[in-house]
């Protein structure tokens, strides 16, 4: 005794055949993007990666240049002679230090705005 065969009818192998193209297509689309994506992230990691290091060595050299100072002007503070001269030395040193303050936030929002154009 055979088995019956049953054939598939050709309409219904020509939509199989249909399906099965438009999932590869669909597939091959969205790895693309899922590739795109990536290379993007990938770009947009490194840029983020510099910035990060770029505000990192500018916030040490500033820290450098603030402890130099300070040091500088604690040197020049313990060879005083009297109080007037301790707080004209001071007051100097305050003013000078608000402004190189000041240099330095304005230098690193820069960097912050420069880094968030990048990415």
């Amino acid at each position: 005794m055979t088995a019956p065969t049953y054939e598939i009818p050709a309409e219904l192998r020509d939509l199989a055949e249909k399906s099965v193209d438009q999932a590869r297509t669909a597939v091959t689309k969205l790895l693309g993007t899922v590739v795109k994506s990536a290379e993007q992230l990938q770009t947009s990691s490194t840029t983020v990666h510099e910035t990060i290091q770029s505000v990192i060595a500018k916030g040490l050299d500033q820290v450098q240049t603030n402890a130099s100072t300070t040091f500088d002007f604690a040197q020049k503070l313990v060879r005083t002679r009297d109080l007037k001269e301790a707080f004209e030395l001071q007051s100097e040193f305050m003013r000078s230090q608000i402004s190189t303050l000041q240099a330095q936030a304005k230098d690193l929002g820069a960097l912050a705005q420069s880094a968030a154009k990048g990415v």
